[in-house]
């Protein structure tokens, strides 16, 4: 049999199988630890317990930094990351810049989501901060959504995005992102009691990685993980090569310039300052670019 692992604790976890039925499973020794999303093959031995024998191929991997900035895999097989900002707390000048670096460096399509939008309205955000050059992150091909669940707009928009697909929450902690969990999956605490009594672990595995249904058609309605803590404590160490990658624009000029090993920082002949100078790249994206750079 197949299934999908819905959440994993341990040796164990639960896993829906491909006609809608939720089994408690184990880990065959060797076989290593399954991760939220990920296609496993089943078997039942004697004891008519469930045991995951091979994890089938990832067509990516979304991941975490451990304390010491090394990447922790946390999900697989993911269509969206749905990256959460918020007016308060106010983000920093390049957190997001290095979120959807971050997220483009693991091959996964990142959605802006702007929640508490409604503490913008008739103010404005600081010119460093990426809250006001939301229409810009628009115009280079992101979407941006705008979520309030205090007064409860934006959320349908989102579902609209994230329907059909697997999708996963992240941002710093305050930015509302259990608000959205409880806006985006109404039998939130029907599906986390069954989970959770399903591992045998009780309702404290609420700490750890669940999957959860959207609604809609049983396996057609899409999938949101949530996962506490994930980038509230910073990112793993990127490469150069993943950093450049990241900043979509400058990827039609890279190869491009006159050195192969260009940094695009200072060296003489390099493309994507000349994209910068003639207008095709903004100066902004090119400046956190550099900050980014430099932290490496």
């Amino acid at each position: 049999m197949q299934a999908l692992i819905l959440v994993s604790h341990g040796n164990q976890g639960v896993a829906e199988l491909d006609d809608g039925r939720e089994v408690r499973v184990h880990y065959r020794r060797g076989v290593g630890r399954p991760v939220c999303g990920d296609r496993v093959r089943l078997e039942k031995p004697s004891d008519h317990s469930e045991v995951v024998e091979a994890i089938e191929p990832r067509r990516n991997r979304f991941a975490r930094a451990d304390a010491r900035q090394r990447m922790q895999i946390v999900a697989a097989n993911l269509d969206h990351v749905l990256v959460v900002i918020a007016p308060r707390p106010e983000p920093s000048r390049d957190l997001l810049e290095r979120y959807l670096v971050a997220v483009h460096s693991l091959d996964i399509e990142p959605i802006i989501v702007v929640n508490k939008a409604d503490l913008l309205e008739g103010s404005s955000p600081p010119a460093e901060t990426p809250l006001a050059r939301l229409d810009e992150y628009a115009a280079l091909g992101y979407h941006v959504v705008r979520t309030s669940c205090k007064v409860k707009s934006g959320v349908d928009d989102l579902v609209e995005l994230i329907t059909g697909r697997i999708s996963i929450l992240v941002g710093q902690s305050g930015v509302g992102k259990s608000s959205l969990v409880n806006g985006l999956v109404p039998d939130l605490d029907v599906q986390t009691g069954a989970l959770s009594l399903a591992t045998g672990k009780g309702r404290h595995t609420t700490t750890f990685t669940m999957m959860y249904s959207l609604p809609g058609e049983p396996r057609r309605g899409g999938y949101l993980i949530d996962s506490p803590g994930v980038w509230e404590y910073g990112l793993w160490d990127l490469s150069s090569v993943e950093l450049e990658s990241g900043f979509i624009e400058f990827r039609p000029h890279l190869g491009n310039c006159r050195f192969n090993d260009c940094a695009h920082d200072s060296e003489p002949g390099c493309a994507v300052k000349a994209a910068v100078e003639s207008g095709q790249i903004r100066p902004w994206r090119h400046d956190a670019y550099r900050r980014l750079l430099k932290q490496r």
